[in-house]
This record gives structure tokens, sequence and C-alpha cells, in this order.
């Protein structure tokens, strides 16, 4: 049932317990009951809400930077990573496979400042042998949602 619950949040988590519980033919009391646990074991770390900044008129700039770096002995590529996510600018760091160590995704108001962030703080931690930057131009479609949808032809076709 755990993969259930988890599998419906992951879609909305706006979705009440008492929700879940219809879809899944259960109670709502063991469904949050259910919630409860995997919250305390950090199964379910957080809940999010996905925004088309596009559309706010709020200045946000998202870049995808690949990092190469050396691991250190013992702890391999832990500790650069726990440095590289505790600036406040950095949203997600993975480490990937592939000619680069680490994917980390920041935010900014600019391209300047994610380039000066680059810069003058990613690109000069003493374990970064190489960064590559990209930005995101546009979103098409973030985590399942469909961002650019067609707008429908409302034409008439006429037929001769």
């Amino acid at each position: 049932m755990r993969e259930q619950i988890l599998a419906l949040l992951e879609r909305n988590s706006k979705l009440a317990p008492e929700e879940i519980a219809v879809l899944l033919g259960s109670s709502s009391e063991i469904i949050e009951s259910e919630i409860k646990k995997m919250e305390k074991e950090n199964v379910i770390c957080g809940y999010n809400t996905l925004i088309d900044w596009e559309k706010t008129g709020v200045d946000k700039v998202t870049a995808l930077i690949e990092v190469r770096v050396t691991p250190q002995r013992g702890q391999g590529f832990d500790n650069i990573a726990e440095r590289i996510y505790n600036y406040p600018e950095v949203q997600s760091v993975y480490l990937i496979s592939g000619g680069y160590d680490l994917l980390v995704i920041l935010e900014g108001k600019t391209l300047m400042e994610v380039a000066h962030f680059v810069s003058s703080k990613l690109s000069t931690l003493e374990t970064v042998i190489s960064t590559a930057t990209h930005f995101i131009l546009k979103k098409y479609k973030d985590d399942g949602i469909i961002f650019a949808k067609k707008k429908k032809d409302e034409r008439i076709l006429i037929e001769p």
C-alpha cells in the first residue's frame, strides 16, 4: 500500500488522506498513519508546487551546471557535493555518470548572477576541475507536467 500512496502523492501532493483512502479502498486513518510514518522515516522528504515562472513576470534564470571534480580519498564525492548543496542558490545536486561527476541545478535572477556564482563560488572550490553551464531557455515539460501545451485550432474548416 505504501507504494500506491507514494505514487498518488508524487502525481498530486494536494490529495487529502480521505481521497487517497477512497482511491485505494482503505480508511483515511490508515492512510494518514502511513503518510506520517513515511514523513518521519524521510521516505517523504517534502511537498513541492510546480510553478510556470514565465507566466508570473518574475525574473528567474535556471541553469544546469555539469561539474567535474577530483574525489577525495575515503570520502568520494560526498564532501564536495555537501559544500555545493549548502549554497542557497543551489536547488539540486546529483552524482551522475558520463563525462562529468555532478549535475548542479541553480536559480538566479539573471544570467550574469548565475555566471558570477559559477565563476566566483563553484569554480574556485579546490576539488573542482571544470564546469559546463547550460541555461534553461524554455520549459516544455517539468516533473511530468507539460508547460507548452498546443493551443487548440479554433478555426472552422470550410469544405468546398
